[in-house]
């Protein structure tokens, strides 16, 4: 694995006779969140219908699984696994029954206290289904005594710590809560009178919906028969936005904590440009994040841009490699390298980011193997030096370049003639220049705004995160 994954996408939606069926188009707009597995959940106000499975929202879901799907009120999600978990048994949304009914639940976020509280939980006699995080916030919403859903809610995620914006579904209402720190996403829109939540606005374009606001950081809001219900049970907490939203999760059309993705990305390409500019004959972008920082580099530093590497688009998981006939396979299936517009030059490539550094190495090789002259690596946002433990799936301290080279050992193992990232001021002031104190850059600094006891514990095994 050599690049972040965004751990999954939730929709969700109360008011409309086709519920499931817009679930689906909102999950195949958010399938970039997530690939491993889809399942959706809806209600006829008698009951809860769930369908999971595992891969793709277009292959999950036919025309006969989403007749199975009757309700005006559905939720859904799309799940990234993190390394050996990818099974059945973690496919959201859960559907639990307990004392007061029945309930579904679609998590996107990790909570950092989840290995305690479960622990805890075993303990007094809880048995857990699966290995995920999610499933402790429904244990603990069974457990509690208060007397209706949302005080239940409430009292269940008081308990927690760590990201979450979470869907949570009865027989008659669908609830949405986003974390006091606010480090994932969560949309409130609106479509011929129902009333949708997303994680991202893309999800609200394919169906036609209007967006309405962000759910605000601390926010549960409740969407039922009386409409919207917003409330702020939860203490304040410093706010801290993913800022890898812009840099590689989001999709480019999405707007994302108010801010549409693409022009930031083309920007912090700009940014670069001014940053660590270098002479050479062309830009090109490593498909398809480093598209837009590309454009953004071309435009500032007036280098002529090229799609000098051309994706493959209908590659997926299933795709069956060879053992040892062609080197880099791996690559060479999704990415191939133009030599008409490679060969003599010197090429400048940008990409959003570099993890392990071991695909990048490929991609280097691909385009000196075409006839590069000379190659200059450009990266659009600063060295990943830490790992991410908010719902991001990422490797070991150790296994990221930028924690464990320094920049010329980087450059040396690249086989660039230069390699440059965009310092994190650079970041900051074209993400938001008004208030750089909003956003979590803790892959960066190592600065973790939600505190938790265990960095490197094998507690963190548990849930695929070591």
């Amino acid at each position: 694995m050599d690049t972040w994954h965004e751990e999954c996408g939730v929709f969700g939606i109360y008011g409309s006779e086709e519920a499931a069926h817009l679930t689906y188009l909102g999950l195949y707009a958010l399938q970039h969140r997530g690939q491993e597995s889809t399942g959706i959940v809806s209600s006829t106000g008698d009951g809860l219908h769930l369908e999971v499975g595992m891969g793709l929202v277009a292959d999950v879901f036919t025309e006969e699984r989403l007749k199975r799907l009757p309700g005006h009120l559905a939720i859904g999600h799309n799940r990234y696994s993190t390394s050996g978990s990818s099974l059945l048994k973690n496919a959201q949304p859960f559907v639990v029954d307990y004392a007061e009914g029945s309930l579904a639940l679609a998590h996107n976020g990790n909570l950092v206290n989840a290995v305690e509280i479960r622990r805890a939980l075993e303990r007094q006699g809880s048995i857990f289904r699966s290995t995920t995080d999610s499933e402790v916030i429904v244990h603990l919403i069974a457990r509690s005594q208060a007397p209706t859903l949302t005080g239940r809610v409430i009292e269940a995620l008081s308990q927690v710590k760590g990201a979450y914006s979470l869907l949570l579904m009865s027989r008659d209402q669908l609830i949405g809560v986003r974390d006091p720190h606010g480090f994932r996403p969560l949309v409130l829109g609106q479509h011929n009178g129902a009333l949708i939540l997303a994680s991202e606005t893309c999800a609200l374009d394919l169906i036609g919906a209007t967006y309405l606001r962000d759910v605000a950081p601390g926010e549960m809001v409740v969407l039922d028969r009386n409409g919207i219900e917003s409330l702020f049970p939860f203490a304040s907490s410093r706010h801290a936005y993913c800022i890898f939203e812009f840099i590689y999760f989001a999709r480019p059309d999405s707007y994302i904590y108010g801010k549409n993705v693409y022009p930031i990305r083309k920007a912090l390409g700009r940014q670069l440009a001014r940053e660590a500019p270098v002479e050479a004959d062309v830009v090109i972008p490593v498909p398809d994040s480093g598209v837009p920082a590309a454009l953004g580099y071309a435009e500032e530093s007036q280098i002529p841009f090229e799609l000098g590497l051309i994706r493959n688009h209908y590659v997926h998981r299933t795709f069956i490699e060879p053992q040892k006939a062609i080197r880099h396979f791996g690559v060479r299936v999704k990415l191939n390298a133009s030599r008409e517009c490679i060969q003599g030059r010197r090429v400048i490539i940008v990409d959003d980011s570099i993890v392990r550094g071991t695909t990048a190495q490929k991609i280097v090789a691909m385009v000196r193997n075409a006839g590069a002259r000379e190659i200059h690596m450009r990266i659009s946002s600063p060295p990943i030096t830490h790992p991410c433990f908010y719902g991001i799936d990422t490797p070991h301290q150790e296994d990221l370049l930028a924690a464990t080279h320094t920049l010329e050992e980087s450059r040396a193992f690249l086989q660039v003639d230069s390699l440059a990232y965009l310092s994190l001021e650079g970041l900051k002031k074209t993400v938001c220049p008004e208030s750089d104190t909003r956003y979590c850059v803790a892959c960066f600094t190592g600065d973790y705004p939600a505190e938790f006891p265990h960095l490197h514990s094998p507690q963190l095994a548990l849930f695929g995160k070591e």
